[in-house]
């Protein structure tokens, strides 16, 4: 079988097995976005917002460090868990070959970590070394290096 030509699947749709340009591209579900410009366009939005939503959960606290520790570990694994889901969503997507898509998650990403990055510049930890050891301590609960 070429890599060049798309493979047949059982109801007669076509997957591609190479980058590709164009609406006409299933995502995730059948019929979805279904060939119409505006669905695909609002299909690679959702995409874009689902990707920098990715960025953001990666860096985010859930709860306060006074909390008790099974309640602190259960938050922390709901929000890694729903990242996770959300990334494997997104690369499923990606897996479409949809030359748009791949390039709206790629850049929703980077606006995502530029925007976390960037907020962090503003609280003044913009030191990449801070802000590993902050990462730790919020995953380990306990200070391990002290600056």
């Amino acid at each position: 079988m070429s890599h060049d030509m798309p493979m047949p699947m059982p109801n007669h749709t076509m997957m591609h097995m190479t980058f590709f340009w164009g609406k006409n591209v299933v995502m995730l579900f059948d019929d979805w976005p279904n060939g119409k410009l505006g669905m695909y366009i609002l299909a690679l939005v959702v995409l874009f917002i689902v990707a920098v939503a990715i960025e953001f959960l990666a860096y985010f606290s859930v709860v306060k460090t006074q909390a008790s520790p099974i309640i602190s570990g259960l938050a922390h694994a709901s929000v890694y868990g729903l990242r996770m889901a959300l990334a494997y969503l997104v690369m499923l997507a990606v897996m479409s070959y949809n030359i748009g898509v791949f390039i709206c998650v790629v850049v929703g990403h980077a606006f995502g970590y530029f925007l976390v990055k960037y907020r962090a510049a503003l609280k003044g930890k913009d030191d990449l070394v801070y802000c590993l050891m902050t990462n730790l301590t919020l995953q380990f609960g306990k200070h391990i290096f002290d600056f």
